[in-house]
């Protein structure tokens, strides 16, 4: 719509921004609520790293290494190289957060093992994902470019939109596959610590939040992918019209 000052206001830009915003909330509650369970000592006073040793030998599982990664919340497990990495705030650490995420992480571990079909079709969309993010964008605007100047270009344009839009689902069909995968670790997470006596139950419902946090920083990023995605069908219907 046309404001009275002769500018022209992009409405689905307030769809970016409350994706924006909800991935900084989340963001922030998952950072808040690990630092105040850091600072919480198991019982037990295992590591993150032992505790992932633990529940890897539960599991029958010794062919995958615990390795130290420097940062903060940078914990994840590389299927490729068969690794968990586990952070600063988490490999050394006796607390029920850092354990919580170390056991988390060898939630992927054992989904690997076990064949849980989500992470399979997670790791087979990542280099689709990664390439639709990338290419996305650059054909959408080449599309409006050309819809706006050549003749013919309208149905290039169009077609060109259509594509990109079509290469940005992938990247939001990886965030949606990614949730499932994401809880799911978790729930395993919390059966491994309650049936190996890594955590009290008191613990456990500390760690439980630790967990829940994070997730939803999973939640947050598919929303806000959603958004962009509507974002973007709604600039095509626009440029569709303009037609």
């Amino acid at each position: 719509m046309y404001m009275g000052t002769g500018y022209y206001f992009d409405w689905t830009y307030l769809l970016v921004i409350v994706g924006v915003v909800l991935c900084m909330i989340a963001s922030a509650n998952v950072k808040g609520t690990f630092a105040r369970y850091a600072r919480v000592r198991s019982g037990l006073g295992l590591t993150g790293a032992q505790a992932a040793q633990r529940i890897l030998e539960m599991n029958g599982i010794y062919d995958v290494r615990i390795s130290h990664v420097s940062g903060e919340l940078t914990d994840h497990y590389d299927p490729r190289t068969k690794v968990v990495n586990l952070s600063d705030s988490v490999y050394n650490q006796t607390s029920v957060a850092a354990i919580g995420v170390a056991a988390h992480e060898c939630g992927h571990v054992i989904q690997h093992a076990k064949g849980y079909a989500p992470i399979t079709w997670r790791t087979a969309l990542v280099p689709v994902a990664n390439f639709g993010s990338t290419i996305s964008w650059p054909l959408i605007l080449l599309g409006l470019f050309l819809g706006a100047g050549y003749s013919g270009g309208p149905t290039i344009g169009s077609f060109l939109i259509t594509l990109g839009i079509w290469a940005f689902s992938f990247s939001v069909l990886f965030q949606l596959v990614t949730l499932p995968v994401e809880f799911n670790a978790s729930h395993r997470a919390m059966i491994q610590l309650r049936e190996g006596h890594m955590l009290s139950d008191e613990e456990l419902k500390k760690t439980r939040k630790v967990l829940t946090a994070a997730a939803l920083t999973y939640v947050a990023g598919a929303a806000s992918a959603l958004l962009q995605l509507l974002r973007l069908i709604l600039i095509a219907r626009s440029h569709s019209d303009d037609e």
